[in-house]
């Protein structure tokens, strides 16, 4: 069964397809598990030349998912989101060249040791499986996904949202010409070819089928897959994401910082949604003063209100709120044990950032705050496995467990030992 060629009216029930669908990508992951980087790579570069040339399919796919993201009403950070263009998807085809070229995770050796009996032991890098990735609105995570599950040597199962569902359908098909073109398995990259909201709790009850779950989307979605999933979810709930200024910041750095990590593109998860200043850094106001002229709505406690007209009060909820759009919450500290404080109560433990030239300051930060990403003078918006040199993400983890932080190639392995004796017997 080809569940791609079939039409909605065809679809046999969720369960029936879903399973139908990881029993095929468990059989291409055999494959892959085993796959040569070479030929791994050959396909990432293929499917790339074909996501170029299929640019105006693409382009056109995305022009009617945006025409009807704009009378569903979406927000403003979704539909940026959602938008594609030339650049943009250049952009997606050069990062999944980029995944080509990285070293191939998968029979990497993490340790080896010899035990006093002379038996030789080796801790080698292997894929998960079968990866099952249910995002919403983002069309580049179907490439990004892809791309990283393939070089890694996993099998994937796509579940784009609604709303970007005709340029998920022409991305995927480019990343198919791309895996027919080079021989590896098509199944190894599929997409859920219906939208019914059955089709995903059919993924998170795939036990022996999928062998992780890794949402992206809002945290109605996420909390859903945490709540009902079978199998092992990986995972970030919010980026509810901090910039401390403090007394002994430089004031053009963290002017700039400020600005960027707001306001560059205020609908991802590594946008900074509350900054905080030291109460003895000396020009709060100008800080203010930038985020409104950049155009972004400033909320801020009663220190903050008192230095400009143009501050609305916060409200307690607004410390809590990723808000995914020009909104920013500020509030004064009394110093860096306050700030961090305020981190530990707020933070979606995503990423936080600290200004300052104080360099005892900036490590006491980076020890104590117990986020996957923390950063010293540096915008939170290079919290991105692209600008973390990892070609691309399928995810920022905010969890202990797995991995943490831009989830690239490592982040989809798992490790098995090798044992190699002699005719050992144990005493």
């Amino acid at each position: 069964m080809n569940a791609e060629a079939l039409t909605p009216l065809h679809l046999p029930d969720a369960d029936t397809l879903i399973g139908d669908m990881g029993a095929r990508a468990r059989a291409a992951a055999k494959r892959l598990a085993v796959a040569p980087t070479v030929a791994k790579a050959a396909a990432l570069h293929a499917a790339a030349r074909q996501l170029r040339a299929q640019t105006t399919a693409i382009l056109d796919a995305n022009a009617r998912d945006m025409v009807a993201g704009k009378t569903a009403g979406l927000t403003a950070a979704l539909l940026d989101r959602l938008r594609l263009d030339e650049a943009r998807l250049g952009d997606i085809a050069d990062a999944v060249d980029a995944v080509a070229a990285l070293p191939d995770p998968v029979g990497a050796e993490i340790d080896r040791a010899t035990r006093p009996n002379g038996i030789k032991l080796t801790r080698v890098r292997v894929p998960l499986g079968v990866i099952g990735i249910i995002y919403e609105s983002r069309p580049n995570v179907t490439a990004d996904a892809a791309a990283l599950a393939l070089m890694s040597g996993n099998a994937v199962i796509l579940r784009g949202g609604s709303e970007a569902v005709h340029s998920n359908r022409a991305i995927h098909a480019a990343l198919a010409a791309g895996l027919k073109e080079t021989g590896l398995p098509a199944d190894a990259v599929q997409l859920v070819p219906t939208q019914d909201r059955a089709a995903v709790g059919a993924l998170l009850r795939a036990q022996g089928l999928i062998d992780i779950i890794i949402p992206r989307g809002g945290k109605g979605l996420v909390a859903r897959v945490q709540d009902e999933a079978r199998v092992p979810v990986l995972a970030h709930l919010d980026g509810i994401n901090h910039l401390y200024i403090d007394g002994a910041a430089d004031p053009a750095k963290a002017l700039a910082l400020a600005v960027n990590a707001k306001m560059r593109r205020t609908g991802i998860c590594g946008a900074t949604e509350t900054i905080l200043i030291d109460r003895a850094y000396p020009a709060p106001l100008a800080i203010v003063d930038a985020l409104v002229a950049a155009g972004c709505e400033v909320r801020g406690d009663t220190g903050i209100a008192a230095l400009s007209p143009h501050v609305d009060p916060a409200s307690a909820s607004d410390w809590d709120c990723e808000y995914l759009d020009a909104i920013v919450s500020i509030a004064m500290v009394d110093g860096l044990s306050c700030a961090l404080a305020h981190i530990d109560a707020h933070s979606s433990r995503h990423t936080d950032a600290i200004v300052t030239e104080d360099t005892a300051a900036a490590e006491r930060f980076l020890a104590e705050v117990d986020s996957a990403i923390v950063m010293h003078n540096a915008s939170t918006q290079f919290a991105d496995g692209g600008e973390f040199g990892l070609g691309a993400e399928i995810g920022i983890a905010t969890g202990r467990l797995h991995a943490r932080g831009p989830v690239a190639l490592e982040g989809l392995t798992t490790y098995k030992w090798l044992v190699r004796g002699t005719g050992q017997v144990r005493p």
